[in-house]
């Protein structure tokens, strides 16, 4: 007895086909600077230009594995996303390639100041920039890491991501940095140091831990990242007429 039919008859045929790719906004921060992972196009189009790292999706794979596998390849930092890999957004204007219609997966990876990355692949070269500094990016990089940022500054507010910019130790001064960072204003110490201790899980004390951060005073207790994921209540970002968070 014949298999039965279960696509309804539709032609695979009746529409134009389109590629699939992935792109990774990989962010970190760098001596007070936030920084961003980018490749060097060594083929065409775009040859020769800054663009995000990431490529096409193979046969029977998804898109969180073609993303890592494009990590790893462009530029061989292999494991350092770890489970902080996210999923943006997904960009599909006609034309953003001029190679094909084409489909891109957008992911964001927050790191703690990471290795030094080395091209692979059809990178030429790969290299941690500061964010805004390489001018125009390939294809629509441009937009994929400007929507990475505001999605980043956001998340910062209300979810325990800032921890994922620090080392596994880290002082409180280290993570106002972070926010100082991404949101791009200066916040109140003290006022940043009571917020962060009163939310929830935010962070716990690393007991007996200690580390020297410069000048004169005594050495900084050191903290790890808590449990909890959301931030109860949220560290809301300084308003328009800059007072303080």
């Amino acid at each position: 007895m014949p298999a039965q039919d279960r696509t309804g008859g539709y032609d695979r045929h009746a529409y134009e086909p389109f590629a699939v790719t992935v792109d990774l906004a990989v962010l970190t921060v760098r001596d007070g600077v936030l920084h961003v992972l980018l490749v060097e196009r060594g083929q065409e189009p775009h040859i020769g230009r800054w663009a995000l790292p990431g490529g096409f999706l193979l046969p029977h794979e998804s898109a969180e594995t073609a993303a890592r596998r494009e990590l790893a390849e462009e530029t061989g930092l292999a494991d350092v996303a770890g489970p902080h890999l996210e999923q943006l957004r997904t960009y599909s204007d006609p034309g953003r390639d001029p190679r094909m219609r084409v489909v891109s997966v957008a992911f964001t990876a927050l790191l703690p100041d990471a290795p030094e990355p080395r091209g692979g692949g059809d990178a030429a070269q790969a290299r941690w920039l500061p964010y805004g500094a390489p001018g125009p990016l390939a294809f629509d990089h441009d937009r994929i890491l400007a929507d990475a940022h505001d999605r980043v500054g956001a998340q910062l507010e209300y979810r325990s991501v800032a921890t994922a910019f620090c080392p596994p130790e880290f002082t409180l001064g280290e993570l106002q940095q972070v926010y100082e960072t991404v949101w791009d204003t200066a916040l109140d110490r003290p006022n940043f140091r009571r917020k962060v201790l009163a939310t929830h899980g935010f962070v716990e004390p690393v007991p007996g831990a200690a580390r020297l951060t410069g000048g004169r005073g005594k050495p900084a207790a050191l903290y790890r990242a808590g449990t909890a994921t959301t931030l109860h209540p949220p560290l809301l970002r300084p308003s328009r007429e800059g007072r303080p968070a």
